[in-house]
């Protein structure tokens, strides 16, 4: 019974410069260990081989250190590695693929499927229907000669191709690159391995997109994952199983603050959340003075548990309630201050109003620490 798993979308050479030095390393480096974990569980799960459904790097402009430790990556498993050109990738005539063979950086056991035809795996019966992009964009179906491309009796026939499944993902693509959806039935493959929807889907008994392996994005499609595949003979239905593979998780939420309760909801969803956790929060609506202390308290201890923790409050104003006023003490003229500030902030939305606000109920409550000391 063939089995082999199916990855796609490893994006390597990706840059995350939006975050912390820190963190962007470390999300780097994350992928380099997604590709490791394929390794191991191929080895686990006694998979005869691991394809690769295109955008193996993020672009053809990546470092020779970045070609060498992908390849470097793979040798957890010996077997065989099928790699297909992706859209960022893509088999041009002078490519990261041509730099990876000048470099010498491809093991024995890795094909490049750089022309489209099929890769016959004798020892393990498998024949591998190849689609690469040999261009960033393309406008035809590159995966329609399957249906003329022969394979050896007894061999399941396996299509490899990245790219979008016509009228179910028109609006979160990577590519412009159509694919029929009713491939599988018309090459009569017994499984099409998709890559280019960084999330596992399912198209069809015969057809998915396993994802990435190592989420990169805040987008709620199931990413980090890759997929086992059995076939137990050529027409079968073949057998999909789903493995976790992705070490970080990324969470992005927007949320409107009015009342209390929706502080303590926001701080219990934050405080479930793994140390592995990548998040973004947008938070607006209103906080009291007492609420933000809270808040900025709660986000400095979360900034130190997750890998990342980025929070934008400009739209989050300040409205001290008649208790914080008084608890910072703040009658008389810093009072009509605090007054005007508050008014300034809600009449015209202005960021300066609320960041003097929080910095002047900062100091009061500085002084009025120190002076209880």
């Amino acid at each position: 019974m063939p089995r082999f798993l199916h990855t796609a979308d490893w994006q390597m050479g990706r840059s995350y410069s939006r975050f912390e030095t820190e963190d962007g390393a470390a999300l780097v480096e994350a992928r380099f260990e997604a590709i490791e974990k394929l390794a191991q569980l191929a080895n686990e799960h006694h998979c005869d081989a691991v394809l690769v459904a295109g955008d193996v790097f993020d672009a053809q402009t990546v470092s020779d250190r970045t070609i060498r430790r992908v390849f470097n990556a793979t040798k957890g498993f010996t077997g065989t590695w099928v790699m297909l050109p992706g859209n960022h990738d893509a088999a041009l005539a002078e490519s990261v693929w041509t730099r990876a063979q000048r470099l010498g950086a491809v093991p024995e056991n890795v094909h490049l499927a750089l022309q489209p035809g099929v890769i016959n795996l004798e020892a393990q019966n498998l024949s591998i229907l190849c689609a690469p992009l040999t261009q960033r964009n393309t406008y035809g179906d590159l995966t329609e000669p399957f249906s003329g491309y022969e394979s050896p009796q007894g061999f399941p026939r396996i299509g490899l191709a990245h790219g979008s499944v016509e009228g179910l993902l028109p609006d979160e693509i990577d590519s412009t690159n159509p694919i029929a959806p009713d491939r599988a039935e018309a090459s009569r493959l017994d499984y099409l391995a998709l890559g280019d929807w960084h999330g596992t889907k399912q198209i069809n008994d015969r057809t998915w997109y396993s994802g990435t392996p190592e989420p990169e994005r805040f987008r709620n499609n199931e990413a980090g994952n890759a997929l086992i595949v059995e076939v137990s003979e050529p027409g079968a239905t073949p057998k999909v199983t789903q493995l976790p593979t992705g070490r970080y998780q990324w969470h992005q939420w927007r949320q409107t603050l009015a009342v209390q309760s929706d502080l303590e909801q926001l701080l219990e969803r934050l405080d479930a959340l793994p140390e592995s956790a990548v998040v973004e929060l947008r938070l607006e609506g209103s906080i009291t003075l007492a609420g933000e202390e809270t808040l900025l308290k709660a986000l400095s201890i979360a900034e130190a548990r997750f890998r990342s923790l980025r929070c934008e409050r400009s739209g989050l104003q300040l409205a001290p309630t008649d208790e914080d006023i008084a608890a910072l003490k703040a009658d008389g003229y810093v009072g009509e201050v605090i007054e005007s500030l508050r008014q300034r902030q809600e009449d015209a939305q202005d960021d300066a109003a609320r960041d003097a606000l929080a910095i002047l109920a900062g100091l009061l409550r500085e002084r009025e620490q120190e002076a209880s000391q």
